[in-house]
């Protein structure tokens, strides 16, 4: 919204007649202008929709949203429409089941329908998930078992599943594929670089070389950026243009680095034409809600607008990785499109025509039911091992590794500012270990955990001998309180009926990609390391307000 449109509402807002100028859909939107003069008084922090157990939603409830749409690490989304649905998808990196889809009928309310991706290629990055004709595939770059990068290819006659095996097109040294159907009716992948490789008609082979495709934009030589970086090709063709959308700058780094741009060409093959309103998007500075914003993608609304989808890391808040922001585009005159969303901290209009639907699944857990993929993932398993098993009481894990240092722990994903988490643990064998931690990876986490005869404390990836407790126990239910990025840690021997504080506190912030690499978030996670097997029972999760 413009400065003028804006200054019009706030005088409205204070009392003043709307002007006749302003248009409906503007006027519309008052009373959640409203909503944010109030949320913007010193001291109060943007509001959300709220979710069960409190956890954040995009949905106003009121025709508006407020970004990010997924919360949470929800990194490179590749979006599709199908009818009237739209899926999604994003990296999964390092976590298995991986892959996992969600979908929505208002691009705002998603809800996760399974992960389609079971074996283990490793890090998975950005992917790109295509219908053609009525086959759904996911291309995704890899590298397993130490073999160069690559790209492979997975498909299904049903998006719910099954999912084939993984098919290596072999395209070695390639990441970020896009797919596009050309003027001549082919089938193409776009790759980092940005290179083009065509397919076979079945989408499964490569049919002739990987060849350089387009040469990008570049921004003028004194923006401060991670690095030059052409990568994420998503393609679009409408009417007799193809749109190429790519990321540039870099993807994390400096909060100014990441960036959307955008070409056209009429021909799959070029030349491609840059767009003169390049970069579409791109974060000013620090002081802007959300950083690194980048990886984008165009797709339909329900009514027949257009939207972009990007990922960006909320400011101050890195630890929850890349989360995903919806944003309205509209076609200019000469054919090109501009980014229409403005200032990402206020409420937007929600795409019209859509049909709200369930979203943001609650976290707690019984484990009366197999959630594996839909809400848990092993950070990098061994191979395709299987550690878990769903039994009467609850889940139970077979021991791995010494320490949260090389167990691979059952992550869950929170997107929230603040929340709380706690868990009954039970050992089952005399040497097994566990407990609950805040995880980026193996050289990066916080925890409290557990043997038969000690409470371990674990600070900045180390246990720290003299913060242990000696103690007699098989059974304990653990507590972990993080707002915004400060941890409390509590423990129970008698189910939660007492709590007892662990004197240290830690501070997380700096638990994050600028500082470990690797593109993750920090995560929930429980580790079950020694020998024998752990029992989880009863995991609950509040958010927010809901907090104690």
């Amino acid at each position: 919204m413009s400065l003028t449109r804006r200054t019009m509402f706030k005088g409205a807002l204070a009392g003043a007649a709307l002007p006749a100028a302003v248009p409906p859909a503007l006027a519309a939107l008052a009373p959640a202008l409203a909503s944010e003069a109030a949320a913007r008084a010193p001291g109060r922090a943007p509001t959300w929709g709220t979710g069960p157990e409190g956890q954040r939603k995009a949905d106003l409830g009121n025709g508006t949203y407020r970004n990010p749409i997924l919360s949470g690490d929800h990194p490179d989304p590749s979006i599709l429409k199908d009818g009237d649905v739209y899926y999604m998808t994003f990296s999964s990196f390092d976590y298995y089941p991986g892959l996992v889809i969600w979908q929505s009928r208002d691009l705002v309310n998603w809800s996760p329908i399974g992960p389609a991706l079971t074996h283990n290629l490793g890090s998975v990055w950005a992917v790109d998930l295509v219908k053609h004709k009525d086959r759904y595939f996911i291309y995704l770059p890899a590298a397993p078992d130490g073999k160069p990068w690559s790209i492979y290819v997975i498909w299904a006659d049903d998006i719910r599943g099954p999912w084939s095996d993984p098919v290596d097109l072999d395209i070695p040294g390639c990441i970020d594929p896009g797919h596009v159907v050309g003027e001549d009716g082919r089938r193409y992948l776009f790759t980092n670089g940005i290179r083009k490789v065509r397919l076979t008609d079945d989408g499964l082979t490569t049919d002739g070389p990987l060849e350089k495709a387009y040469d990008p934009w570049r921004y003028p030589d004194d923006w401060i950026v991670e690095n030059f970086a052409p990568e994420g090709p998503k393609l679009l063709r409408r009417g007799d243009w193809f749109y190429l959308v790519t990321a540039i700058g870099g993807t994390a780094g400096p909060v100014t680095g990441h960036m959307v741009i955008t070409a056209r060409s009429r021909s799959v093959h070029g030349p491609w034409e840059h767009c003169p309103y390049n970069p579409i998007v791109r974060t000013q500075g620090t002081a802007e809600p959300w950083w690194s914003r980048g990886h984008a993608t165009l797709v339909e609304g329900p009514a027949g607008d257009w939207w972009m989808v990007y990922h960006g890391y909320e400011n101050g808040l890195r630890t929850l990785g890349r989360q995903t922001l919806l944003e309205p585009i509209e076609w200019t005159g000469d054919g090109w499109f501009r980014a229409r969303g403005g200032d990402l901290s206020q409420p937007l209009a929600k795409p019209a025509g859509g049909k709200p639907g369930p979203s943001l699944p609650a976290l707690s857990d019984d484990f009366s039911a197999d959630r594996m993929g839909l809400q848990w993932t092993f950070f990098a398993p061994d191979g395709d091992a299987k550690r878990s098993a769903y039994r009467p009481g609850g889940l139970v894990l077979a021991a791995s590794g010494t320490s949260p240092a090389d167990s691979p722990p059952l992550t869950c994903i929170a997107g929230d500012r603040s929340y709380q988490a706690e868990i009954t643990l039970d050992l089952l064998s005399e040497d097994a270990e566990a407990g609950l931690l805040l995880f980026y990876n193996h050289k990066a986490f916080v925890g409290l955990g557990f043997t038969a005869r000690t409470l371990k404390l674990f600070e900045y990836s180390q246990e720290l001998p003299w913060a242990g407790i000696p103690h007699s126990a098989r059974t304990l239910r653990l507590r972990l309180t993080n707002r915004e990025n400060v941890v409390t840690w509590h423990f129970s021997h008698d189910e939660g009926r007492s709590w007892q504080r662990h004197d240290t506190r830690m501070e997380v912030s700096g638990m994050h990609h600028n500082t470990f690499g690797g593109f993750l978030s920090l995560r929930l996670g429980i580790y079950a390391a020694g020998k024998g097997e752990v029992r989880l029972r009863d995991f609950r999760y509040r958010a927010n307000a809901m907090i104690a």
